[in-house]
């Protein structure tokens, strides 16, 4: 059993329920579609410790809804073996969320009526955050909303696909490109007029990239120009305390959470008690962390049916595990070179099991790098509207980017 700490910041709140569609979230909180990250093998961890709360192999989820990692319309229209691996779901995964990267209306529409022809989602995210500069110099990812008839229909032909099956569909996205060009009361506003079931938003422009502090604010201006449909914050949440905090601050009808549940799948199991208005938090010994890190590796191996794919995999792990445990720099070194299950046995049984939760595991994690321009198509901010050679650099940005 892991401890716990008698945290009283959040004791008084009280779940709102968040319905998406017809998917009701007793817990309202979203897993941010992480690449790399949020397969299905994190995603069953983080529902094992959101439904137990104690991370047991024979849980299920219960309230949250946990998003796959970003897979491109174009990839999964062709069928490629990783984007058909990537939309993968354990038997138990409901309900079952796919998040959609795509600048061709045509092609998402495509990849959207696979998805629900073929019964392989219950729920559609269309990515419109992505800052990476090889996707925002081709106009796509949050550079993308600034052309707003182009953001229309991509968002008209996914919800038009979508809804005879009653799969919702719902958009992430930033504030905007740079603080001089945000987009973010524009798009929510479209998105609600197209449909969407739900609009979420990271409260950082493309030019901050993960840097700097979210903006709490933008969620708020977003709760109050979009009314009819449910609107979700992102950014900065490290705790379930905060979670709790940007709902209050804010009004929005739920949070998703990205890069504060890294190396640390418990932190749902302290959303859920957050909002049941309890203080109770996970404060895992270190062996209690190792179980968790050699179980994740195990549930790679048999997402990749690949030992050594797997063992690569969770080599960008670990850091985010160990974060404020002493661990000698020698033995940290040999785990991020593990290349067989046997060998991360044999490492984390040499490390000092009995240490207790550190207090600096708290806070930030993951990379936050810095701000900077954001590339962008030739002429690209001279209009709202898309000109034919734009539409061009477009339509060449879904192959940009790598993996589904």
């Amino acid at each position: 059993m892991c401890r716990v700490s008698q945290t009283l910041a959040s004791a008084s709140a009280v779940a709102r329920p968040l319905s998406i569609g017809p998917h009701r979230l007793e817990t309202p909180v979203v897993l941010a579609p992480m690449a790399g990250i949020t397969n299905r093998a994190f995603r069953r961890l983080c529902r094992q410790w959101g439904g137990s709360g104690q991370g047991r192999s024979d849980s299920s989820a219960a309230g949250c809804l946990y998003v796959s990692e970003m897979i491109t319309s174009r990839a999964l229209v062709e069928r490629t073996p990783i984007s058909m691996r990537l939309i993968e779901h354990d038997a138990d995964e409901s309900p079952r969320s796919v998040q959609l990267y795509g600048v061709d209306p045509a092609t998402v529409a495509a990849a959207a009526r696979m998805l629900v022809l073929e019964d392989r989602a219950d729920h559609i995210d269309l990515n419109f955050g992505c800052p990476v500069t090889k996707v925002t110099r081709k106009g796509g990812g949050a550079a993308l909303p600034w052309k707003v008839d182009l953001f229309r229909a991509i968002v008209r032909a996914a919800v038009r696909e979508a809804s005879p099956a009653a799969v919702p569909v719902t958009v992430k996205m930033r504030v905007g490109i740079d603080a001089d060009h945000t987009t973010y009361l524009d798009a929510g506003r479209i998105a609600e007029q197209e449909g969407a079931a739900a609009v979420a938003l990271h409260a950082r422009t493309a030019a901050q990239a993960y840097s700097g502090q979210a903006d709490w604010s933008a969620i708020t201006a977003l709760k109050n120009a979009v009314t009819t449909i449910p609107v979700l914050g992102n950014g900065d949440i490290w705790s379930a305390e905060d979670a709790v905090a940007m709902m209050r601050q804010t009004g929005c009808d739920g949070v998703v959470v990205g890069r504060g549940c890294l190396g640390r799948p418990w932190l749902f199991t302290d959303l859920a008690a957050a909002f049941a208005g309890s203080p109770e938090r996970v404060e895992p010994t270190l062996r209690e962390v190792a179980d968790t890190l050699r179980r994740h590796a195990a549930y790679l191996a048999d997402f990749y049916a690949d030992e050594g794919r797997a063992c690569r995999d969770i080599r960008k792990h670990i850091s985010w595990y160990l974060k404020g445990f002493s661990v000698g720099g020698t033995l940290r070194q040999r785990l991020a070179l593990v290349d067989s299950l046997a060998d991360l046995d044999a490492h984390l049984d040499s490390l000092d099991l009995d240490q207790p939760w550190p207090g600096d595991a708290e806070g930030q994690r993951g990379r936050a790098g810095s701000a900077r321009k954001v590339t962008l198509p030739e002429f690209w901010l001279e209009s709202r509207e898309l000109n034919a050679s734009q539409r061009a650099s477009v339509q060449a940005a879904e192959l940009s980017i790598s993996g589904g």
